[in-house]
């Protein structure tokens, strides 16, 4: 996005730098330069200077330094372009773009994001105001989210009314659309997207809001607790975070953001003092999620069941964890609480579980000790291959070795044996569950299925599923091949780097192996490893569809059930994967 050279520089010299950084600094007047704490590292002594003649900022303690842009780039964490409209709009100055296309388009979001803003006013003061928003008020009163909570948070009420947004906001209906706060009934009427619930405004980290979240009255007969504003032009919710405009300077200070499931968790927390929580907008924490939060902050603390979305998710989190060197932990709640019933009942919990939150592997290798029993030696091995399962899901083998003498200490076996276990990633001495399993020459089943998928595709097609890869570069192997529907040069061609290398191994891999059978054994293993991370389901019918999984496993090894009980695990498999993402 090009701005005009000439707005650029009638800016900087028409914005006071001094008046801009008091915004964020409590600057004092030392000579000819204003001095104050650098709001940019801790510090007690004022070692920060900004001088109005030279419009120019110098941290002599970290060495920050730069204009009016780069501290609203650097405070705000904006690149250039969101800096100077950060700017201009706080000064009034209508800005000129030199490139026609992305001007459209900068010009179309800015004018979106402000009906939004007149939405966010409209459902905000009917809260406040309106006669028939007093059954939401008085629900807000009963959860400790009225009066200023209310006004900070910008929290509304949409009424029960078919169109009365789109009748008193004074946009077209286009436009609504577009920003999915209406839309064309069947009488081809303009029609509101929220009604009768109470709304909670999401907005963008710089301060624009781009999207709504309604909840619904207890009473209410709508099945949909929460309803959410579609994807639009300005919004897409696996890049955006509920309550990071608010949270985003105590997480910068903190090296610490808190990713809860709600917005009245997040509220919760604000509520409670610990102002750096956030929220997904109806979907699982994503790569771009954790890509804006490593933005902000190094450490992830998860303030939800961080155990219930299993292996797929575990391997995400490591990924992540290498990728973008963060830290991702577990915050322990009371059972049955959430963070926004705590801030009601015992407001100090909420610190306290922050303070004491888990790594991530170390909440999950809790969960099945306490879930496994040491009362005989038959216990202590389920146990101990149980928490092998998942201590093997982790790539870094150093980490694996420390969790594995824990395990050992915890059910009596002496630390050298599940040692080694932790070097090799296997759950017990003579099966792997963590790492595909072999055949009786010794090859990977997973590669041998790689191969098998250019020599008989046809074959073996229809019975695969990235689900039945553990090996994370067999996985992406296996995708790069499926997209080409097993085309040697294709599936090269798709391929990354490291899956590459292994896909010219198997091309020219001489397999001599029952194709479909390959697959079933493969599909088998990943049906134990997915039944190994079930083993604290409590509830009743996901513990009746586990036990036949388990009994359909025993079926695959019979010819004339086979095929049938291939059908069904894979079914099964799929539907537990599906629950992960």
């Amino acid at each position: 996005m090009a701005i005009a050279d000439t707005d650029i520089e009638r800016l900087r010299e028409t914005v006071s730098i001094v008046d801009t950084i008091q915004g964020y600094v409590q600057l004092r007047r030392v000579g000819r330069n204003w001095v104050g704490l650098c709001p940019f590292h801790a510090e007690k002594s004022g070692s920060f200077n900004v001088r109005e003649e030279t419009r120019r900022y110098k941290c002599f303690g970290c060495g920050a330094s730069g204009d009016v842009f780069k501290f609203i780039q650097e405070i705000e964490h904006l690149d250039f372009v969101e800096a100077i409209e950060h700017i201009a709009g706080k000064a009034g100055y209508q800005l000129t773009y030199t490139s026609g296309g992305q001007s459209k388009d900068r010009q179309r979001s800015k004018q979106l994001t402000e009906i939004m803003a007149q939405a966010v006013e409209w459902y905000h003061n009917r809260l406040l105001t309106a006669p028939d928003a007093r059954v939401a008020r008085d629900y807000l009163r009963e959860r400790g989210l009225s009066g200023d909570v209310a006004r900070e948070f910008k929290i509304g009420w949409a009424p029960d009314d078919w169109d009365a947004l789109s009748r008193d906001i004074g946009v077209s209906i286009d436009l609504l659309r577009e920003t999915g706060l209406g839309f064309i009934n069947k009488r081809g009427k303009a029609q509101d997207s929220f009604r009768a619930r109470v709304m909670f405004p999401i907005f963008r980290d710089s301060g624009e809001p781009v999207a709504f979240g309604g909840r619904i009255l207890p009473g209410s007969k709508d099945p949909a607790k929460y309803k959410n504003s579609p994807e639009t032009a300005i919004y897409a919710k696996s890049k955006t975070l509920y309550g990071l405009n608010w949270a985003k300077a105590e997480i910068v200070t903190a090296d610490e953001v808190i990713v809860c499931e709600g917005y009245t968790d997040v509220i919760g927390f604000h509520r409670s003092g610990v102002r750096r929580a956030v929220a997904t907008c109806g979907t699982a924490l994503t790569e771009e999620h954790v890509r804006l939060l490593k933005r902000f902050a190094k450490k992830v603390v998860l303030a939800f069941d961080a155990d219930s979305a299993g292996q797929g998710a575990a391997a995400r989190f490591y990924e992540w964890e290498q990728r973008y060197k963060v830290e991702v932990g577990v915050a322990h709640f009371p059972q049955g609480k959430d963070p926004g019933d705590l801030a009601n009942s015992d407001p100090s919990s909420l610190a306290k579980a922050v303070e004491t939150a888990q790594p991530f592997l170390g909440f999950r290798l809790q969960r099945v000790l306490d879930a496994g029993s040491v009362a005989s030696p038959e216990a202590r091995s389920r146990t101990a291959e149980q928490a092998m399962t998942v201590i093997n899901e982790h790539p870094d083998t150093n980490v694996r070795k420390l969790y594995a003498g824990q395990v050992a200490t915890h059910v009596g076996i002496p630390v050298v044996d599940l040692v080694k276990l932790a070097e090799r990633r296997t759950r017990n001495p003579s099966v792997s569950v963590s790492s595909a399993p072999t055949n009786r020459r010794g090859e990977s089943a997973e590669f041998v299925v790689l191969a098998l998928m250019f020599s008989h595709w046809d074959k073996v097609a229809n019975w695969l599923s990235e689900a039945l890869f553990f090996d994370d570069v067999h996985r992406r192997a296996y995708l790069a091949v499926g997209a080409a529907f097993g085309d040697v040069n294709q599936s090269l061609e798709n391929a990354d780097p490291e899956a590459r290398e292994v896909l010219e191994r198997a091309v020219v891999a001489d397999v001599d192996s029952e194709g479909v059978r390959e697959v079933w054994n493969l599909l088998a293993a990943a049906v134990r490893r997915e039944l190994a991370h079930r083993v604290t389901v409590s509830d009743p019918e996901q513990i009746r569809i586990d036990r036949a999984a388990r009994l359909l496993l025993e079926n695959l090894e019979l010819p004339n059930m086979a095929e049938s009980s291939a059908e069904q695990l894979l079914g099964w498999l799929n539907s537990r994967v599906g629950e992960h993402e």
